[in-house]
């Protein structure tokens, strides 16, 4: 039995393993509205709210979404964010076939919610991952515009994100640099066979930091501002995202904190990354608290228990890395595809 929170309503459904949670809802539950579109998670038409963050689906197997809250098309009949996005859709023409509507709704009241008034790029990166066939997307763009220049008055539906701990008794205060809140997250630890001192040499010094983790390379390093490039390949794609960030370092409590963000052509990332030292034994602890935001046709691909399997697997090339340059040796230049597999198999084989 998967028991789950479905529009506000305890659920529990006999299902067999292998159902995805669109199934669930639509032969299960009799929630139709959540529309099946490509099942490989491109169209974004199977879009709907899971623990309040936007998830395909046809993507997740609906014993993932056990315990947690799920929200359909049918869950926003009274909410108010919801009713002045179908009057805006109406108004500007960004209805036609309607099947990718269910799907487009639910990804532009996220916008609305957690990005207020935004300008049209921005909405149309956030969109990236819901297609349409028929509008050319102008009357959504325009529509979704309109609706977040006004916020109408709602609550958020709910999130369970775990929040990035802040750094306890910061040597600075953070940069002005906001990102929204992000909606992968993840905390990873890593045991270093290193002293805290000679583990902090390298990661309170940016050029060390970006040596040590594959794909980096850092451009500049001004003050707390940084500017760098990040080659990320999965799959199909391979990415090279160019950006600025801002990094702060309490070297009293052996902290400190990047957030960036860049673009390669259509795709997008942004993303925050909180790193602490404990001291264990004659060794260190590596505290990570990582969390990432991808847009653009590489997000379509980033089913998210995979895509925490590879960020996990690329955590620990960080901190082999590490070790490996205190040593005085050669670091691994850059990730591959099949290591960071092999680390989220193993992920999910341990469990």
């Amino acid at each position: 039995m998967i028991e789950l929170t479905v529009n506000g309503e305890a659920r529990s459904v006999a299902a067999p393993a292998r159902t995805h949670l669109a199934d669930l809802l639509r032969e299960h539950c009799g929630l139709t509205g959540t529309h099946l579109g490509c099942e490989q998670g491109v169209c974004g038409a199977c879009t709907v709210m899971v623990n309040g963050v936007p998830t395909r689906s046809c993507l997740i197997y609906a014993h993932e979404a056990a315990g947690m809250e799920v929200t359909t098309i049918e869950g926003l009949d009274e909410d108010p964010v919801a009713e002045a996005l179908r009057a805006a859709f109406s108004k500007h023409h960004a209805l036609q076939c309607g099947y990718c509507t269910p799907g487009m709704m639910m990804t532009a009241r996220d916008i609305v919610t957690r990005l207020g008034a935004v300008d049209e790029d921005r909405i149309r990166d956030e969109l990236a991952g819901n297609l349409c066939r028929c509008t050319g997307y102008r009357g959504i763009v325009r529509a979704i515009a309109e609706v977040a220049a006004t916020r109408p008055a709602s609550a958020a539906l709910p999130r369970r994100e775990v929040p990035l701990t802040p750094p306890p008794a910061p040597a600075r205060t953070a940069s002005a640099l906001s990102i929204a809140a992000l909606p992968n997250q993840l905390k990873h630890r890593e045991t270093l066979a290193l002293p805290l001192d000679a583990a902090w040499a390298i990661l309170s010094d940016p050029a060390r930091i970006a040596a040590c983790l594959p794909g980096m390379t850092l451009l500049r390093h001004e003050g707390e501002a940084v500017e760098g490039e990040m080659a990320v390949s999965l799959g199909p794609f391979a990415v090279k995202f160019a950006g600025l960030g801002t990094l702060t370092l309490d070297h009293a409590a052996h902290v400190g904190r990047l957030r960036g963000q860049g673009r390669d052509g259509a795709n997008g990332a942004e993303g925050e990354v909180l790193w602490r030292l404990e001291p264990a034994g004659a060794g260190t602890t590596l505290v990570l608290d990582l969390a990432w935001r991808l847009t653009g046709p590489l997000a379509q691909f980033s089913r998210p228990a995979l895509l925490r399997g590879m960020v996990a697997g690329m955590a620990g090339d960080f901190a082999r890395n590490l070790e490996r340059q205190a040593r005085g040796e050669a670091v691994v230049a850059q990730a591959g595809l099949w290591a960071m597999l092999r680390a989220w198999l193993r992920g999910v084989l341990g469990r």
